[in-house]
């Protein structure tokens, strides 16, 4: 079974995915970029809300999109998001001369990082080694660009498939998103990934509008079943 990330910006987005099937909540804020943080007093009030409620729903948070450069300021807002209590830090790695320091900075510190593999210009298999070899809890493969083209049309499906299976042979999550929608729910199916990460297809009118529980549980159904649903909300 794949499991499903609901990403929310506010603790009412927060309950309304959780009550609706979302295996994971992942705090980031869509008008702040692709990773957009949250604010960390932010984080500490809806990861405490969410917990009295729903105490063993994992949660992740963004530490925002910062400069692939930044290793410094990486680190320190790593640490920060750490320190709320949630159970994932995700950090944006962009492929490129400054990713392989990332990650190896990155997996030295304190806090549960998910690195999150961006994946507009495709991502070579040394990096995914890489990631792989520093024993993170998992691997995330998603995209920067919002503007339409979605995680399979940056990297081919038969690739990517090859990527999640060095990743779940090593035991982490092997974790996808990116613009993902109905569209690709069959090619999601054959990759069976631990988890699927999910905005603009929960939301009401574009990833920066309101999460729809409703599509929030249809997504949790079409994930966590073999037969395809009937579904009226386009992704």
């Amino acid at each position: 079974m794949t499991a499903l990330l609901a990403s929310v910006r506010s603790a009412d987005e927060a309950f309304d995915a959780a009550g609706a099937g979302a295996d994971l909540i992942d705090l980031k804020e869509p008008l702040e970029g692709a990773l957009g943080g949250v604010s960390i007093d932010n984080i500490w009030r809806i990861a405490r809300t969410l917990r009295s409620r729903y105490p063993v729903k994992p949660i992740s948070a963004t530490i925002g999109d910062l400069p692939p450069d930044a290793l410094d300021a990486i680190a320190a807002r790593v640490d920060e998001v750490g320190e709320t209590g949630v159970d994932f830090v995700k950090v944006g790695v962009v492929p490129g001369p400054h990713a392989r320091e990332c990650l190896t900075r990155i997996a030295g510190l304190r806090a549960n990082v998910l690195p999150v593999l961006l994946c507009d210009d495709g991502v070579d298999a040394e990096l995914v080694a890489h990631a792989v070899s520093l024993g993170f809890a998992g691997v995330v493969f998603d995209t920067a660009g919002k503007s339409g083209r979605t995680l399979l049309d940056c990297i081919d499906r038969a690739t990517l498939a090859r990527y999640i299976a060095t990743i779940r042979a090593s035991g982490a999550m092997a974790c996808i998103a990116g613009s993902l929608g109905w569209t690709q729910l069959d090619q999601i199916r054959a990759l069976a990934p631990d988890v699927a990460g999910f905005r603009t297809a929960l939301c009401e009118n574009g990833r920066t509008s309101r999460l729809d529980p409703r599509r929030v549980a249809q997504w949790a159904d079409a994930l966590h079943h073999a037969a395809p649903v009937a579904s009226t909300a386009t992704a």
